[in-house]
């Protein structure tokens, strides 16, 4: 067993995995003269979503010069919004580069943690036990697969496996492809395959709003451009991060003049793009655009009219050994079914036993729905600290430019910690409560609220993000208000 720090300037950290926030963490602590610290990793690579995500299609919706640390630009991004696997390739290489690699434990999930006499002890998957000062949960949002639950799935005789364990013995060309949902995934997926396959089913529970893009190939002048001219990367980071930020101002406001341009946008692109009057009335959304979230596309309309698609609204009565059968009797069949269904998005850390202070349970705290102090601390569980955790800006930022931002904030934290201010700190519940309070009041004006269900909401219907500004996050990350935590010690 590894012991914690022995003098308050040894703080020893456990972070819960290596995937772009994990990564982020190792080496700002490096940085800031931690080196008590370990990542503990449930796989065997880094990466993350990144790795865990596999299938065809599959890129950013963010764009790829955004979604990278401020800190390691990349001037050789092949295109406006990168593939996965050249995101994973990248997170990597920065893992590589900064020595992080040296620091994880992998295929090590940690399934218990437990705050206990002013330390967090935690047992691994492989029954190691380590105790630390501090734990920083790094685990991401999208990462349990939810599959939908269809009477019969365990029957179908054909390939059938959800788009995050994509399997690629899996020989597509020229076989019958079904996939079920319309998110991004199922999007990027239908893009990929529709031409290369024999026939492509779209089976479409909820029609989705998509905002067209120019997602182009980056010239080898451009690249050698931001290679050689760091002015260059910087600014185009600002140009984009500019766009985003009108974005995230427009969402927050369903009533908003930009709101309602985005909105404009998303009809033209349908109404102009889709030459086929039925399906275009299939594809036509009867809520508000934005209020899921937004499907970024270049050429999903284009695609989805190729003669091997069919896009299928009516819904499905149950899987058969030979395909797909919908409520209005037809059986659709099928050689391979994907299940593009979605994660639970309110899991987080979970299924981990988190067990704070007297032993409370982080699954009791959040029995009525995930809450944390700016989504990052929880009343009674002291120095333990989430990134991307419940209520954060995951809808409308780059999820980079937030854990950044969460990372120095949670530093300063320990900082107190290494001062010896004091040994334990962790959010008031009255602060909770009253951001809560504030934030759950912000969301119902946001576009989120107007009336459609989706992974946003919680079980009372409430927007469960970030419902403010983007320049009202990043004050708040500047620096901690501490009258909001109790600190003891």
């Amino acid at each position: 067993m590894t012991t914690s720090g022995s003098n308050l300037n040894d703080v020893r950290v456990i972070i819960i995995g290596a995937g772009m926030a994990g990564i982020l963490t190792a080496i700002r602590l490096r940085e800031f003269g931690y080196d008590n610290f370990v990542i503990y990793e449930k796989s065997d690579r880094v990466g993350g979503t990144w790795r865990e995500n596999t299938y065809p299609g599959l890129a950013c919706d963010v764009p790829a010069h955004l979604y990278t640390y401020s800190f390691e630009p990349n001037p050789d991004w092949s295109r406006t919004f990168a593939g996965g696997a050249e995101i994973f390739k990248y997170f990597e290489g920065v893992a590589n580069k900064y020595k992080v690699m040296d620091s994880i434990r992998f295929n090590e999930g940690v399934p218990h943690c437990k705050f206990e006499n002013g330390q967090w002890k935690i047992r691994t998957s492989t029954g190691r036990e380590d105790e630390a000062d501090v734990v920083i949960a790094a685990t991401g949002v999208l990462h349990h697969p939810r599959t939908a639950d269809i009477p019969g799935l365990d029957s179908f005789a054909g390939a059938c496996f959800h788009s995050a364990r994509w399997d690629h013995t899996v020989e597509l060309t020229g076989k019958r492809v079904g996939v079920v949902g319309t998110g991004s995934t199922a999007i990027q997926i239908t893009t990929a395959l529709v031409d290369k396959v024999a026939h492509f089913d779209l089976f479409q529970r909820t029609p989705q709003w998509v905002m067209p893009i120019d997602d182009r190939v980056y010239s080898d002048e451009e690249r050698a451009m931001y290679r050689n001219e760091s002015t260059a990367i910087e600014a185009l980071r600002t140009q984009i991060d500019g766009e985003f930020q009108r974005f995230a101002n427009a969402v927050i406001d369903a009533d908003s003049p930009a709101m309602k341009e985005i909105e404009a946008a998303c009809l033209a692109n349908l109404e102009d793009t889709v030459a086929d009057r039925a399906l275009r009335e299939k594809l036509r959304p009867t809520y508000r655009a934005g209020c899921k979230r937004l499907i970024f596309s270049s050429d999903f309309y284009e695609r989805i009219q190729h003669p091997n698609a069919e896009v299928v609204t009516s819904g499905i009565e149950c899987i058969e050994p030979r395909g797909i059968r919908t409520e209005d009797g037809e059986l659709h069949e099928l050689d391979v079914l994907v299940m593009a269904t979605g994660f639970h998005a309110d899991k987080f850390i979970r299924p981990t036993t988190v067990l704070g202070r007297s032993g409370k349970n982080l699954d009791e705290a959040w029995s009525d729905h995930p809450v944390a102090y700016l989504s990052i601390s929880v009343p009674e569980f002291p120095n333990f600290f989430l990134l991307n955790g419940p209520n954060g800006p995951v809808g409308n930022f780059s999820l980079i430019q937030i854990a950044e931002s969460q990372v120095s904030y949670v530093l300063q934290l320990i900082g107190q910690i290494r001062a010896g201010e004091c040994r334990e700190i962790s959010a008031s519940a009255r602060a909770t409560e009253d951001f809560e309070s504030a934030r759950s009041a912000a969301a119902k004006k946001s576009i989120w609220a107007t009336g459609c269900d989706s992974w946003y909401l919680d079980k009372h219907g409430v927007p469960a993000s970030w419902p403010w500004s983007p320049s009202h996050f990043f004050e708040e990350m500047a620096s901690p208000k501490l009258e909001a935590y109790d600190r003891l010690g």
